[in-house]
């Protein structure tokens, strides 16, 4: 099916540059929450709190908590919890984001919904500052508000994408955007590394930790102020001056039903659902598996993390330019095949061996932002136009805050082996399956059938 619509004008270049280059600065505000509270802290933290609760305060995975925690009747291992909060959070949002979109294609002022959810969640991540002993509920609780307001927001920031940069700039804007996130994200980890490493006020790590999830909230918050001053409003396509709740749910089932006019589309999203499965999972599981598998130090969980996003911004930068040349797709494809090899090292790197661990984070680094930024920009090709909120809304369900079957499958093998090391390498089954799905796309005709114009290079 073709679409019918018109099509879309932009800005002229130099006003377009001005919004991409504040649009850029929502990746340096949200960083902040991905790499620092995310990855690195919340989730090695939340552990040890849940192991507190659980009345095992010293567990390792060498001395596993045997003692199970209960939620509403149900016995969870302390190891797993984490995982399985972040697949809440997940589910939540799956069922949440295509209402956000919804009401985001609606809206001629993308940039106050983008703020709206940034500013809760970044008082979320702020609010962590308070679990201490074994409140392990109430930080989980405020994960789960931190991760889905994350993903509401990045739904409007990516369909914003669309009204700032034309079909032959979205992978070069995208990927710079990436890159400029992880000097963000890697500005704040250095950071708190400082402060961890130097204990000032001679402060227990403890409490350090604590204040680095307040310092991260107001990161994302204060940051969040420049696209939301320097983006301009952009007439919706579709403008309802009676935006509703109940019209939204209406609009879901009506995306869900539109979809299927859409197969490339269709193929391309659940291909991204399973590849980008093993992708979030292994960026949440990192400082858990390094610290309780690996027997890593935290000081070492924050190098990797650093070296993460400093050879992050690298492989995006590269990547978008391999893109340029070869296409989106080709790009990839490649770089899920890189993803499984390194899943297998992984799962060979020995207990206490530094050098490896720090090898293995350089080459995640090496595909993890290329991969997600032009996972994003090929897929704001294959949209049809005016409902760019709604399809990004169901894209992001599953591209941030870990998708639900990585985290879920992650703490069920942990559970049932007791080891990290057998739920790592599980993982690569959701990229040979990417593998296998994204082989069946084409995307040509996918831009054609949106109704979108072709880049010379797809």
């Amino acid at each position: 099916m073709s679409a019918t619509t018109s099509p879309r004008t932009w800005d002229e270049l130099p006003v377009r540059r001005k919004e991409q280059q504040a649009w850029y600065w929502y990746e340096w505000a949200q960083s902040a929450f991905v790499t620092t509270v995310s990855v690195v802290l919340a989730l090695p933290y939340l552990t040890s709190i849940a192991n507190n609760a659980a009345g095992c305060p010293d567990a390792t995975d060498d001395s596993p908590c045997t003692t199970d925690l209960h939620l509403l009747g149900i016995p969870m291992s302390p190891g797993s919890a984490v995982f399985y909060v972040i697949t809440i959070a997940t589910v939540v949002s799956f069922v949440a984001m295509p209402i956000v979109g919804a009401l985001a294609d609606r809206s001629s002022s993308k940039k106050r919904w983008l703020a709206g959810y940034a500013w809760v969640g970044a008082a979320a991540a702020a609010c962590l500052f308070f679990v201490t002993g074994t409140a392990w509920i109430l930080g989980a609780v405020l994960v789960i508000i931190g991760n889905v307001c994350l993903i509401a927001s990045l739904t409007v920031f990516s369909a914003i994408l669309v009204d700032i940069a034309e079909p032959d700039e979205r992978d070069r804007v995208s990927t710079r955007g990436w890159a400029f996130g992880y000097v963000g994200g890697v500005t704040l980890l250095i950071i708190s590394l400082a402060i961890l490493t130097i204990k000032p006020g001679g402060l227990d790590t403890s409490t350090l930790v604590r204040g680095l999830f307040l310092v991260a909230g107001l990161w994302w918050a204060g940051f969040t102020f420049v696209p939301y001053l320097k983006l301009r409003n952009h007439v919706a396509v579709t403008p309802d001056a009676h935006v509703s709740l109940g019209r939204s749910f209406a609009q879901l089932r009506d995306t869900l039903n539109h979809a299927r006019d859409y197969p490339q589309t269709l193929r391309f999203l659940i291909a991204f659902l399973f590849f980008n499965d093993g992708v979030q999972t292994v960026i949440a599981a990192a400082a858990v598996y390094g610290q309780y598998e690996l027997g890593m130090k935290q000081t070492f969980i924050f190098v990797a993390v650093i070296l993460v996003n400093i050879f992050g911004i690298v492989g995006a930068l590269v990547m978008g330019r391999i893109a340029a040349r070869r296409g989106a797709f080709a790009v990839i494809m490649g770089a899920l095949f890189i993803w499984i090899l390194l899943v297998g090292v992984g799962f060979l790197v020995p207990k206490g061996s530094v050098p490896l661990f720090l090898l293995l984070a350089i080459g995640i680094g090496l595909v993890v932002a290329g991969t997600q930024a032009l996972s994003r920009s090929l897929y704001s090709q294959l949209i049809p136009f005016g409902r760019e909120g709604e399809y990004f809304s169901l894209y992001q369900a599953c591209e941030r805050g870990t998708s639900w079957l990585g985290t879920l499958l992650f703490g069920l093998v942990h559970q049932f082996t007791g080891s990290y090391r057998w739920a790592i390498v599980a993982l690569v089954v959701f990229f040979a399956i990417g593998i296998v799905l994204l082989r069946r796309v084409d995307v040509r005709r996918g831009i054609v059938e949106a109704g979108n114009e072709v880049p010379a290079v797809v």
